[in-house]
């Protein structure tokens, strides 16, 4: 029997921050969160759709425990400052559900000179979370959920082509898409390792093709031409509200704790999947943890490691 909304359990006394929660299955796993009780950070880069998303919500849920937290991916300096936001609060953190994304956009770099896709998809979440990690295992039993893709499954035969993220020629749209889909199943694998003997249970996930406005990305790179096949093609996909159902189950189910489901990969609607082989490479997570850590130390004081492995 599938995972379903009425299967989330009470979550009074529970903290959430859902990324990208302004819209798609970010908004709806915000607002069911919202609904059985959490109090929910929706980030977002935009404040105008953030708070948005925030009165939404509030009305569908009649919920007021609902706050809106500047979070842009796409600089490390606004990563920090939205994590020593929510800091500040002092509040504890249960739930934690790294959703926000961007697909097969035309390559750009971020405001730290990485490949876009890789750097919000990946670096801005890796960041994010390590600076909330302290606080994340000291509300333990919680919470990490990553949100990949099965577009994983076509990243390159080495998984990660390091010295080739950045160069403008090497790799299609979606192809750097699938590479740092892949890279979020490998920060699972690595950071779980590194979860061991507590009780934070992180886990990633496929969500199914879902009708969101994900697809933006592939109209701004193929151009408008491809708008009418999305539209067909997408009669087939997933509402949001299926969507959201497989990082619901992640972040909410009982049977996470009571199976000790730690660094699996999980396909609609909360299954427990097979994701491939290079995604189950513990050297090439260990790989991409490092150069992860690397490239953020030339940006960010290198402190901010020691603070997260306190």
């Amino acid at each position: 029997m599938r995972f379903s909304f009425d299967k989330i359990p009470d979550l009074s006394g529970k903290v959430a921050i859902v990324t990208g929660a302004n819209t798609g299955i970010g908004l709806v796993t915000a607002r069911e969160l919202a609904r059985k009780n959490a109090h929910v950070f929706v980030a977002s880069r935009s404040k105008d759709k953030g708070e948005s998303a925030v009165g939404l919500i509030k009305e569908e849920t009649n919920k007021d425990a609902v706050e809106f937290l500047q979070l842009d991916l796409q600089s490390l300096n606004s990563v920090k400052v939205a994590a020593e936001t929510f800091l500040t609060r002092n509040l504890p953190l249960h739930i934690l559900v790294n959703n926000a994304g961007i697909m097969a956009t035309p390559f750009a770099k971020t405001v730290d000179g990485i490949q876009d896709q890789f750097g919000v998809n990946h670096i801005g979440h890796f960041v994010f979370t390590l600076l909330l990690l302290p606080t994340i295992k000291a509300s333990a039993p919680s919470r990490i959920v990553n949100v990949s893709s099965h577009a994983h499954e076509r990243a390159p035969p080495a998984g990660i082509e390091f010295e080739k993220l950045n160069d403008p020629e090497a790799h299609t749209s979606f192809q750097r898409y699938n590479q740092s889909k892949i890279a979020n199943i490998l920060f699972t694998l690595e950071l779980n390792k590194r979860l061991s003997g507590t009780n934070v249970y992180c886990n990633s996930l496929h969500p199914g093709v879902i009708k969101t406005e994900l697809t933006r990305g592939v109209v701004t790179d193929w151009g408008y031409w491809i708008k009418p096949i999305l539209s067909v093609v997408s009669l087939f996909f997933l509402t949001p509200d299926d969507g959201a159902l497989t990082q619901l189950y992640c972040a909410t189910s009982p049977e996470i704790e009571e199976k000790n489901l730690r660094g699996k990969y999980f396909v609609p609607f909360g299954e427990v999947g097979e994701p491939i082989t290079q995604a189950k490479d513990e050297e090439l997570a260990k790989k991409l943890w490092d150069f992860s850590e690397n490239f953020v130390k030339e940006k960010l004081d290198d402190d901010i490691f020691n603070k997260c492995y306190a």
